[in-house]
């Protein structure tokens, strides 16, 4: 039977195995052809002119903080000192680069985003079954592979929020003693990631959404039962905590056994929590700006900042800005992707972007990049973090009344439930136009949260539920297989393209 053949009982060996197939396999997608293309592809009209303007010492205005373009002028300086794909070769930027000068961190910062995530689901419960999971569904996801094949800047971003819940998770199964390396780790990854773009703040927002909360339980749970414990939100093994645990819970008891870093939330004094989340971040930022102002004295600090803030707010919203614009509410059915790059040619033998392009209808072959996720893994994650967001309101307005079950189950709904918020809520006061790639942080979460509902459904007893687990991942690799023209922007026919193309609002 199926069971036999548990992930939970997976070796480390082959633990180790899987995490090193996902990474090769997420490294070859990304480098793979990734010179095609000998032009600035959607925003690397900005971000590599940028990184080149830091190379030859020009001065120009950044509507974004300047992190992102320090690492890919590294890489373009490293770039210009080996002989990397010197058949495509452009002056775009500014200065006559190789594509592949200015893609190929973005392609290995990538490929090391599914470990990234393979590490918080690992610490979230120890199971390393669930870990390789979140690591595969983190592989799949098509808006990733088509980010990390740019210069962009968004890979970067989400990289060093990841990291700093990382290492957030890791300083919580710390003593006192250890923790305060781990948490400064963490608040300077957080500091960095909103030097990449504002909406890095998310990440941050995030650990005080989650800390917050934990002491608002613990307090509400002290305040109905003076036999709470500290450690935990509520005494864990008490008659009480046992006869409050739901069926969800009893259906699997290894889920219910306290195994996350997260019951140790509250152990985090203020004293701490605001040197390693509000100083160490704030400082971060700010020394992170100073090589842009030594090149770029003018503007200085604060009115660089009123200026960025300034130009965004001008932007405004719609198809009169931006024809793919997104309100942030569609995102979480992928309504409006965006088309990267798109030209046509009359056969694969034509060289592609050719100038001027042909008129509309008149080539035979598609090229398309379209920055648009894996529709089954999109939709059943969105589905799967709504579900866990339901079950958590329930525990939460029971621990409202005083009680909050220190399970597992409680604990990782709620992390992955704050988090998803703490990605998508701050964008409901945003006016100006948005895209598809700014949920990218929320997907991560939502993916994890689907990813443990596999993992658990692998390790139900009922083998229909095992069943569904596998077909659940079978349809999400075969949709990323399917997919994989629009994200590598491989050659297709007219009707191979419209037949990617489920909704009118995709193209």
């Amino acid at each position: 039977m199926i069971r036999d053949y548990k992930l939970y009982h997976l070796s480390k060996y082959w633990f180790y195995i899987g995490l090193t197939a996902i990474f090769f396999a997420s490294a070859l997608l990304r480098f793979w052809g990734l010179g095609r293309f000998n032009a600035l592809v959607f925003d690397e009209v900005y971000y590599a002119k940028f990184a080149n303007n830091y190379l030859t010492g020009t001065d120009f205005f950044n509507a974004h903080p300047p992190l992102s373009q320090y690492i890919i002028a590294i890489a373009m300086w490293l770039g210009s000192h080996f002989p990397w794909d010197q058949q495509t070769m452009n002056g775009l930027a500014g200065s006559l680069r190789s594509t592949w000068s200015y893609r190929w961190l973005n392609a290995l910062t990538g490929s090391f985003i599914p470990l990234v995530v393979a590490g918080i689901a690992y610490q979230l419960n120890r199971r390393r079954s669930y870990a390789l999971i979140a690591a595969l569904l983190a592989g799949a996801d098509g808006l990733f592979l088509v980010e990390s094949r740019y210069a962009l800047n968004n890979v970067y971003l989400v990289i060093l929020g990841l990291l700093g819940n990382l290492c957030w998770l890791i300083a919580l199964r710390q003593s006192q003693s250890k923790r305060w390396t781990y948490l400064a780790l963490s608040g300077a990854f957080l500091g960095a990631s909103a030097c990449i773009k504002w909406n890095g703040l998310w990440f941050l927002f995030g650990v005080y959404l989650l800390w917050g909360m934990a002491w608002l339980l613990q307090w509400r749970s002290h305040s109905k039962d003076k036999n709470s414990v500290g450690a935990g939100l509520v005494a864990s093994g008490s008659k009480r905590d046992d006869s409050r645990k739901t069926r969800f819970d009893k259906l699997n008891p290894q889920q219910s056994t306290l195994k996350t870093p997260l019951v140790n939330l509250t152990q985090i004094n203020i004293i701490q929590f605001l040197v390693n989340f509000a100083l160490i971040p704030a400082l971060t930022y700010s020394l992170l700006w100073i090589p842009h102002l030594i090149m770029n004295p003018q503007p200085g600090f604060w009115d660089a900042h009123y200026k960025i803030l300034t130009f965004h707010e001008k932007i405004g919203s719609g198809p009169e800005v931006h024809p793919y614009c997104s309100k942030w509410y569609t995102w979480l059915i992928m309504f409006r992707p965006v088309a990267y790059f798109y030209q046509t040619a009359q056969s694969t033998r034509e060289q592609v972007p050719a100038y001027p392009p042909l008129p509309k209808g008149y080539g035979q072959v598609i090229y398309d990049v379209h920055a648009m996720g894996n529709p089954i893994l999109w939709w059943l994650s969105t589905s799967a973090i709504l579900l866990l967001l339901l079950l958590l309101l329930q525990r939460l307005w029971s621990g409202m009344r005083g009680y909050f079950p220190p399970t597992t189950v409680n604990y990782i709904s709620l992390y992955l439930g704050l988090n998803w918020l703490a990605q998508l809520l701050p964008w409901i006061g945003v006016s100006r136009c948005t895209f598809l790639y700014h949920y990218m942080g929320a997907s991560v979460f939502s993916g994890l949260g689907l990813a443990w509902l596999i993992d658990r459904w692998l390790h139900r007893e009922e083998e229909s539920w095992q069943i569904a687990a596998i077909t659940v991942i079978s349809l999400i690799l075969l949709a990323f297989v399917f997919w994989l023209p629009i994200y590598l922007g491989l050659p297709l026919s007219a009707e191979g393209h419209q037949l990617r193309m489920w909704f009118r609002s995709w193209i």
